[in-house]
């Protein structure tokens, strides 16, 4: 027994350390980053009132444990949201809401274009296994009904195809509606970002309830 001993010790030790570490690993909370334009970087809102300022404390006041990144570029397009996607994925984070596109329509950008670089990063969140939300947009009605179909067609589809949560259009009830926007009529102002955040909050859940599944029994507590 004097010659096992010092054998067994070790192997001992670190049981318990694994043990003493998993609930610290577990009370960690979730990194849900929100990618997109403006209408993620808060444009034109004060400090605090952005959309992933007012989604973090809806969570944590639903009693979810959640860090959302703002990795929200003003003017961003598709394209520029493909390019820099693999940088940002460098930040590790849980899930994902992707939101992109409204600068494409407001600039009449091809439609098939928007579509593969949206269709690209769902390939790249799929091949890292991030969850992720693609919160669809619509275009811009001057743009003429040809346009208009072929836009926003390709939200439904690809979420059809991919199977991400999918929220159909991020300012459902805010678009259009002056006393929830900023004087430009694009932008939300705060009030309006608190609606948005209060309609998606069910979707949001259901994307965190994908990653901790994806995590498994250790993000379960």
């Amino acid at each position: 027994m004097r010659l096992r001993l010092p054998l067994l010790l070790p192997a001992a030790l670190l049981l318990v350390a694994a043990a003493t570490l998993r609930p610290a690993l577990a009370d960690e909370p979730l990194r849900l980053m929100a990618f997109g334009d403006s209408l993620i970087h808060g444009y034109g809102l004060p400090a605090g009132e952005t959309f992933p300022d007012q989604l973090e404390r809806a969570l944590d006041e639903a009693g979810h444990e959640v860090e959302v990144i703002n990795a929200g570029s003003s003017g961003e397009t598709t394209a520029g949201g493909r390019a820099r996607l693999a940088w940002n994925l460098s930040e590790n984070p849980d899930a994902l809401i992707l939101l992109l596109g409204a600068n494409d329509g407001l600039r009449g950008l091809d439609p098939a274009e928007t579509r593969a670089n949206l269709e690209a990063m769902l390939q790249t969140l799929g091949e890292e296994e991030v969850p992720v939300l693609l919160a669809g947009m619509r275009a811009p009605p001057n743009l003429g009904d040809d346009y208009g179909r072929e836009f926003n067609a390709l939200y439904p589809e690809l979420a059809e195809t991919y199977g991400p949560v999918f929220y159909p259009f991020f300012l459902e009830g805010v678009a259009a509606r002056p006393a929830l926007n900023q004087d430009d009529g694009i932008h939300p102002n705060a009030e309006g970002v608190a609606h948005i955040v209060e309609a998606m909050l069910p979707a949001v859940e259901e994307l965190l309830q994908r990653a901790r599944d994806a995590a498994g029994p250790a993000a379960d507590g």
